[in-house]
């Protein structure tokens, strides 16, 4: 035993800010919250891959065509005076985050934040070509072989082909992506185009290959101001330590906490068990290194945890798997922490290990603090409803304001040379409309001048202009007045379609001489 072991040990850092990050190998784990993120993931990526090349109305579905400054979703197309149902839009997606956060925590972290999916789909191709986590950590810590560069190789090729897809795809909103795929071979990209591909694929390739759990601990904002959204009621991924501690192996035959004698421990051993644990680790858990920004009353001191005894043990049999699969790299039997990004992977893991023990699931699972403390819970609660109502009327207002809007943007800008023009039949002045068509179609309208003096006139009178869709008009206008008319007098311009479904009305004035 003369041969001496190396054992990695990590710096304190003194009183440097700056930590080196272990990589986070999270194992595979199969459960019912997994199969939930798959389906997520499915769903999501599945309408950013596709959507761009759906066609609507002889164009693409979804297109941002800012040159044009239009937005087509669909059936619906959103023009620059479009911008308040945009504004009222991000106000909606925000309180619905404020809802979803306080009624079951951050659901959003763990099954549709970019960053999550991404993810996902990168450790899914990581798996594939270098194995489950084992299997990824001896590839790291061995040296360079022919085998380790082929796996490398093999994924980082994968990851290449994947992000380069996903920036194209992101130009394919702004450009016809019909066009762009056209314009691939021969190759004929403009700078930009060339640019946000580009971009875009490194910054896919960048955060979920490689930052990975770095983006949502330190970059996110989100996890930063959750707990100003939390309380004793939401629902979260919470350990059960009345049921679990102490925390041991043991041998298979010993039965679960809620089948034996000893029932639950009441919560200020519980969590002095959880917090002794924490303070002097196992060798499973002081192998894992997990991160955990848990922290306590600082000057108190934690004595190490006795030895205990089969029937005094609890039902965590400290395998460590609810660490393993964890995508962040933490420990969740410590406590609610600012990282968990609430995924489910690790009550899957618990789950699986309580059937081979025997035991019932849910000493890893989605409950309320309250609950977890043995006090009465309500979910649905007062700030819920708040939010719920509030959520309702915004919604239905964008809805309806979306449904009812006009398809006809009419103004009229009065002549800046001059207030009057004196004429050899009275008074003359000068006037443009700009009419913009908003729907896809050709349309007519009748334009007419409405004033208390009838004396104000359309010189030619009413007139007739034809819009083809989408198209922006600028039609020049004179009203006449009798030399003997004096003074400012109001007028409103009418634009009204021939066949009668839209209207719209400006206000403007009438000049005469003073």
């Amino acid at each position: 035993m003369s041969k001496k072991i190396d054992i990695d040990l990590l710096d304190s850092g003194g009183d440097s800010l700056y930590v080196s990050e272990r990589k986070v190998y999270p194992r595979d784990v199969s459960g019912r919250f997994d199969r939930l993120r798959k389906v997520a993931v499915a769903w999501l990526l599945g309408m950013y891959y596709v959507f761009p090349w759906l066609q609507w109305d002889g164009r693409q579905a979804v297109l941002f065509d800012l040159p044009a400054r239009k937005f087509h979703v669909f059936g619906l197309t959103f023009w620059p005076q479009d911008f308040t149902f945009l504004a009222m839009l991000l106000v909606i997606l925000a309180l619905l985050l404020f809802f979803v956060t306080a009624l079951a925590g951050r659901l959003w972290c763990g099954y549709a934040c970019p960053q999550t999916v991404w993810t996902e789909v990168f450790l899914w191709m990581e798996r594939w070509t270098e194995g489950d986590r084992p299997a990824r950590m001896k590839l790291d810590a061995g040296p360079w072989t022919r085998e380790k560069v082929l796996r490398k190789g093999a994924k980082h090729f994968l990851w290449l082909v994947f992000a380069l897809w996903t920036g194209f795809t992101f130009v394919g909103f702004f450009t016809p992506i019909t066009g762009l795929g056209a314009r691939v071979w021969p190759f004929d990209w403009n700078g930009w185009e060339v640019f946000w591909v580009l971009f875009y694929a490194l910054a896919t390739w960048g955060n979920a290959g490689f930052l990975r759990e770095q983006v949502c601990k330190y970059m996110c904002p989100y996890a930063r101001f959750q707990s100003a959204m939390f309380d004793r009621n939401t629902l979260l991924i919470a350990y059960d330590p009345m049921r679990g501690e102490p925390r041991g192996p043991r041998k298979r035959g010993l039965q679960s906490v809620l089948e034996r004698a000893r029932g639950l421990l009441d919560p200020v051993a519980a969590y002095d068990y959880v917090f002794r644990a924490s303070e002097h680790p196992s060798a499973a858990s002081n192998r894992l290194q997990a991160a955990s920004t848990v922290t306590f009353d600082v000057g108190l001191e934690a004595a190490p945890l006795p030895k205990f005894a089969p029937d005094e043990l609890g039902d965590c049999i400290d395998c460590t798997m609810c660490v393993q699969v964890c995508p962040v790299g933490i420990d969740i039997r410590n406590g609610l922490q600012y990282e968990c990004i609430a995924c489910g992977a690790c009550i899957d893991a618990c789950d699986e290990v309580m059937d081979k023990m025997g035991y019932p699931h849910g000493l890893i699972r989605y409950s309320t603090q309250n609950a977890i403390d043995g006090k009465s819970t309500r979910v649905l609660r007062p700030r819920i409803a708040i939010y719920g109502a509030l959520l309702l009327v915004l919604v239905a207002a964008w809805s309806w304001g979306v449904g009812t809007r006009s398809p006809l943007i009419a103004d009229v800008l009065r002549d800046r040379n001059a207030l009057y023009r004196m004429a050899a039949d009275g008074v003359e002045n000068g006037y443009t409309l700009k009419l913009v068509n908003k729907t896809d179609a050709t349309q007519n309208y009748r334009v007419t001048l409405e004033s208390a003096n009838a004396a104000i006139m359309l010189d030619g009178g009413p007139q007739t202009v034809q819009a083809a869709g989408a198209q922006v008009l600028s039609l020049p206008l004179v009203a006449t007045a009798p030399a003997t008319l004096k003074g400012r007098h109001e007028v409103v311009f009418v634009i009204e379609s021939t066949d009668g479904t839209t209207r719209e009305t400006v206000d403007s004035s009438f000049f005469g001489p003073m």
